[in-house]
């Protein structure tokens, strides 16, 4: 399952939510929003039912969203089971193209191995990669695509 944080722009800066109005503008539980004052979400006032500002709300969760950023410099790729950027090991990455604009580079990790992926465009593609060796592999040919195609058979 994909757990998808709150968007900060669904809620109206110069209204009060409760708790229960505030769980159903993001589609969370109430819950998910009490979790939320408990761990800094500033309220209007210790009085029931508890109030949050939209203003507050939205910065909180603007901030709750940019925390956990890891932005990749040029020459890095992020690798997912160690959760940060990373030069891929040797500096090489591999251009696999998806259209005729944009692909990804594909490198290994240094620290766990694991294949690690980041989007580009082709434009942009020696600006993000960096000092990385990038390799363009071609795909093979194909039986079809050839002018004279090879026939495997025992008849004369």
């Amino acid at each position: 399952m994909c757990k998808r944080l709150p968007n900060p722009r669904l809620a109206k800066i110069h209204r009060s939510y409760t708790v229960d109005e505030a769980a159903r503008c993001f589609g969370v539980h109430r819950n998910t929003v009490r979790q939320w004052i408990k761990r800094g979400l500033p309220v209007c006032d210790d009085k029931r039912p508890t109030l949050v500002l939209g203003r507050d709300l939205a910065s909180y969760l603007q901030v709750k969203r940019t925390i956990n950023k890891r932005p990749c410099r040029p020459g890095q790729i992020y690798c997912v089971r160690c959760r940060a950027p990373r030069s891929p090991a040797g500096d090489m990455a591999d251009y696999i193209a998806s259209s005729a604009t944009s692909g990804r580079l594909v490198g290994i990790c240094p620290d766990c191995d694991a294949l690690m992926n980041r989007r580009v465009s082709l434009a942009n593609l020696l600006q993000v990669g960096g000092e990385l060796v990038i390799t363009m592999p071609q795909a093979h040919s194909r039986i079809g695509d050839t002018h004279h195609p090879f026939v495997n058979s025992d008849f004369k």
